[in-house]
């Protein structure tokens, strides 16, 4: 299994545990983390969710050479994992409980992503966020255009969502893109810290505060994503598109030209 899910009191931890591939998230990771989901909004038990990769890194993204293909037959919507409740939160329902998130090493594309639909995010100090996908032919569609201007600011989000450059804990604390920065090694311990001090409160009043500030932000966020479901597949066909996925999968740099 390519995801781990364990129950700790109120709280429900969901680990990604693909080391060997960085964590790279391939279709059964996608889909064991969207059900994983559906069991936090299902489970009176539970309260709140912790998210985490096993090993050294969160995540070095999706495993494109396997899950492209798919958004290009299936459209963006794949990423939600077939489940009711999308952790992204923009190709389905958002899960109706608070998410902690906590993110070590290597951190890329749909973790940046991630940790912008999460509701409170702990990074190690050796965190290496990077948003990759202008550099593979392509643009992020799990909400980083949507989310990341508003969250973080114009500037901030444009920085890295244009440049493709790396950036590391003290920089993301900086543009509010996580809450709070630890020793390496200590950040699922103080996720989970922070979920049951989260579960410990009056779980109606938790959700209904969650719901309320999410009305006001989907608000903003459709008509950017419908934009978004209708500019994806011209990309994806596109020469760039093809010269990034096979740059990606023999580890070069990719050569483009603009069609």
């Amino acid at each position: 299994m390519s995801v781990t899910v364990e129950k700790d009191g109120h709280v429900l931890l969901i680990g990604v545990d693909r080391a060997a591939k960085r964590n790279a998230w391939d279709l059964a990771t996608i889909r064991g983390v969207a059900a994983a989901y559906d069991q936090l909004a299902d489970d009176d038990g539970v309260r709140v969710g912790v998210v985490f990769g096993h090993g050294g890194h969160f995540s070095a993204g999706l495993d494109l050479a396997e899950v492209l293909p798919a958004v290009r037959d299936d459209g963006p919507g794949v990423l939600s994992g077939q489940g009711r409740h999308d952790p992204f939160g923009i190709w389905g329902e958002p899960v109706p409980k608070p998410v902690v998130l906590a993110v070590q090493g290597i951190a890329f594309t749909l973790s940046i992503e991630l940790a912008l639909a999460c509701d409170v995010v702990v990074a190690a100090d050796d965190v290496r966020f990077r948003q990759l996908e202008v550099g593979r032919g392509i643009l992020p569609f799990g909400g980083a255009t949507l989310r990341a201007p508003r969250q973080l600011g114009w500037g901030n989000a444009m920085r890295f969502l244009l440049t493709g450059e790396e950036f590391g804990a003290a920089e993301a604390l900086r543009i509010g893109l996580v809450q709070e920065v630890v020793p390496a090694g200590a950040q699922l311990d103080r996720a989970v810290e922070l979920a049951r001090l989260i579960a410990a409160q009056a779980p109606l009043g938790v959700q209904g505060t969650l719901a309320n500030a999410r009305v006001a932000a989907r608000a903003a966020e459709q008509p950017a994503v419908g934009h978004l479901r209708a500019l994806l597949p011209a990309l994806l066909d596109s020469d760039d598109a093809a010269e990034g996925l096979r740059s990606f999968v023999e580890r070069r740099d990719a050569v483009f030209t603009g069609t």
